[in-house]
């Protein structure tokens, strides 16, 4: 009887070697800078292209509490990772009702606070106005709020959000100048414009608007490559540090972690990296010490992303 070779892995499927038998890259938290908290998967709008999968109905990622954000921030000190900002995404951050106090309690104990908001009606609460001017008097410029503003003009941002979202971010962003809130923007690139393109058509909005947002700032106006999980990509392996002159210490999971919890789960757990929630190869634990794992760049987030894109989440 003819022996049968056993079928060779496809692309991400082995977390130690490649489809082509080559050791796979792995990234160590060689430099923690930011500690993200998911606040929940609920949004008050469904985006064609959100990777993940926000919208008014999907609850995958519940809603986190102030107490147990607090609870990682003690472990943080504990753990004396180093870390000098919070960044708070989801879903919409304003969706959660502790989203405040959590923001409060993160900038209280001396970190710089970045939350990820569309600027859209849970953000125009009145409530939520009152804390984040709040906020902004005690602690001034250690808050930044980061805009979703998809592209610089309304067609292709509302082609991206919805009809009509260009005009409500941008009356949340009007509210958040006049109340001297930090501000920054993430746009996308996938509308067949150069970067310097894009970053001159950002900065005629933010000059025609009055935002004091630099647009040729990448840490202020941040553009972030498109995510396919159904491309065709690379897979990284430890050569391609060399090849692509590029450090393990440049990918996001070199330097952040980010704290979700899961629908049902009792707990909140620990994952590598913000643009993937849901897989579970990802997923490092309950606490940030068993999370200081290396990670297998076994996604093609990892590859188009974060090292070919050279794009991070973090400010």
């Amino acid at each position: 009887m003819k022996d049968i070779a056993p079928a060779k892995p496809g692309k991400f499927e082995d977390p130690h070697v490649t489809a082509k038998g080559e050791m796979r890259a792995h990234v160590r938290l060689t430099d923690p800078q930011t500690l993200w908290f998911n606040t929940g998967t609920l949004c008050n709008i469904t985006c064609a292209h959100c990777y993940i999968e926000s919208s008014p109905s999907n609850d995958r990622l519940v809603y986190l509490t102030a107490a147990e954000v607090e609870d990682y921030l003690d472990q943080l000190e504990a753990r004396n990772w180093g870390v000098s900002e919070i960044g708070f995404t989801g879903g919409e951050p304003f969706m959660n009702p502790d989203t405040i106090a959590m923001a409060r309690a993160s900038l209280a104990r001396g970190y710089r606070v970045l939350i990820l908001t569309n600027a859209m009606r849970p953000m125009m609460r009145r409530s939520v106005r009152a804390g984040l001017q709040a906020l902004q008097a005690d602690f001034g410029n250690r808050l930044t709020l980061r805009i979703s503003v998809d592209h610089h003009g309304a067609e292709f941002h509302d082609l991206e959000r919805g009809a009509g979202t260009f005009e409500k971010t941008l009356a949340g962003m009007r509210w958040l100048r006049d109340a001297g809130i930090r501000m920054a923007v993430a746009g996308r690139t996938t509308w067949g414009e150069t970067e310097a393109q894009a970053r001159a058509g950002y900065a005629a909005l933010y000059a025609a608007e009055g935002f004091a947002i630099d647009a040729h700032d990448p840490g202020e106006t941040v553009l972030f490559p498109e995510m396919d999980e159904t491309a065709d990509v690379p897979e990284i392996t430890t050569a391609c540090w060399g090849i692509l002159n590029k450090s393990p210490a440049d990918v996001m999971c070199a330097s952040s972690r980010m704290v979700v919890k899961r629908k049902g789960a009792a707990t909140p757990s620990v994952v590598a990296c913000t643009l993937l929630p849901y897989d579970r190869q990802f997923e490092l634990g309950t606490t940030l010490a068993e999370a200081e794992g290396a990670v297998a760049l076994n996604h093609p987030h990892c590859a188009k992303f974060c090292v070919l894109g050279g794009a991070s989440c973090s400010a």
